[in-house]
């Protein structure tokens, strides 16, 4: 397993550096987090020893299980949906929430916040292709929702996600990621009090190479990474 893993990794971090080079991007704006969902502890313990400090997780009770067995260093991730009850559990443990798809949860996270005394990174989840079946902000009503979360005293939104739809070619997701990249910039330019715009999250294992060539700053590798589950 540990030879699969370094390979892998080999290979992702070979095909990023290619689509940095195809856009004219430096390497070092791009940040690799490593999702490790339904992934033993002892998978996470051989990515992290090959140099990965940030994984992704789609459930809180993973999260609750892992984090307390890693190094201190790494940083969790919470890529997937997020029950506003489940908040106040998983808060000491993430350094990012990449899934805020609701006016609702960014309360329940700003009142957990302030009374743990932290401020938390997030990105608003904006579903772009406008799924039925995921979750997020539909492009149209991020500014009203920003316009609400950026007051938040104990929330810091540093930018967007987006999970793209799953299509047999990467291209085909290149839409996706050049209208979220567009709203990005967009949102960037109104200079919002609280508001970084300094992360843009896009991209997974079947598409990534396309979504750095869009302008990711974040990519969710899984399966590229640690096999498929």
């Amino acid at each position: 397993m540990e030879k699969t893993i370094r390979d892998n990794l080999e290979q992702v971090y070979k095909n990023l550096e290619s689509a940095c080079t195809r856009s004219g991007r430096d390497r070092n704006q791009v940040t690799l987090i490593a999702v490790s969902k339904t992934k033993p502890l002892e998978d996470l313990q051989m990515a992290y020893q090959l140099g990965v400090r940030d994984f992704g997780e789609n459930k809180v009770q993973e999260i609750l299980q892992k984090a307390p067995q890693m190094p201190e260093d790494v940083r969790f991730h919470m890529i997937g949906h997020l029950q506003r009850n489940k908040v106040r559990q998983v808060l000491p443990y993430i350094s990012m929430i990449h899934s805020v798809d609701s006016v609702r949860l960014a309360l329940e996270i700003q009142q957990e916040a302030k009374r743990m005394d932290r401020i938390v990174d997030v990105l608003l989840e904006v579903n772009v292709a406008g799924e039925e079946s995921k979750f997020g902000f539909a492009p149209e009503e991020v500014m009203e929702a920003l316009s609400m979360i950026s007051s938040f005293s104990h929330i810091r939104v540093c930018g967007l996600m987006t999970i793209a739809p799953f299509v047999e070619i990467s291209e085909q997701n290149r839409p996706v990621f050049q209208k979220l990249f567009q709203l990005y910039v967009d949102i960037k330019r109104k200079n919002i009090d609280n508001v970084s715009m300094s992360v843009l999250s896009m991209g997974m294992t079947g598409d990534y190479e396309v979504a750095v060539e869009e302008g990711a700053t974040m990519i969710r590798v899984g399966t590229g990474i640690f096999g498929a589950r």
